[in-house]
């Protein structure tokens, strides 16, 4: 007999070491939408932003930051959401406006915009509406 599947609803929160927790916390309000959640808890550490039921959790980095490992680490490539096609196109006109560089790619299956954060975490936003 095989041993149970563990029972998941989705991702509830990816948790990110950032240089400053508020700016990293303001550009993430201002640049992607998301909201503030569960204010007032754990002096603030980490901060969590939330977009429907997905959550950053921002975390201070400690000490001095290291460059981001090469394509050699085990590690996490980049965070993606997913929106619609307009949330798409919208999401573009939102990061050309802020002059944030982004680079398209089209994967057959959905269309995905890559970016970076002012810490240099790669974020994609993807739809499947192609």
């Amino acid at each position: 007999m095989n041993p149970p599947t563990v029972r998941l609803e989705g991702i509830d929160h990816v948790a990110l070491a950032v240089r400053d927790v508020s700016e990293s916390s303001r550009w993430y309000q201002k640049v992607l939408g998301l909201e503030p959640r569960h204010a007032g808890v754990w002096n603030g550490v980490p901060t969590m932003l939330g977009v429907g039921t997905t959550m950053l959790a921002l975390f201070p980095v400690s000490g001095a930051p290291r460059p981001a490992p090469g394509s050699d680490t085990l590690i996490m490539r980049h965070l993606a959401f997913r929106t619609d096609r307009d949330g798409f196109v919208q999401a573009k006109g939102a990061l050309l406006a802020r002059e944030i560089p982004f680079h398209f790619e089209d994967h057959e299956i959905s269309h995905s915009i890559y970016f970076e954060d002012p810490d240099g975490h790669r974020l994609e936003i993807t739809t499947y509406e192609v």
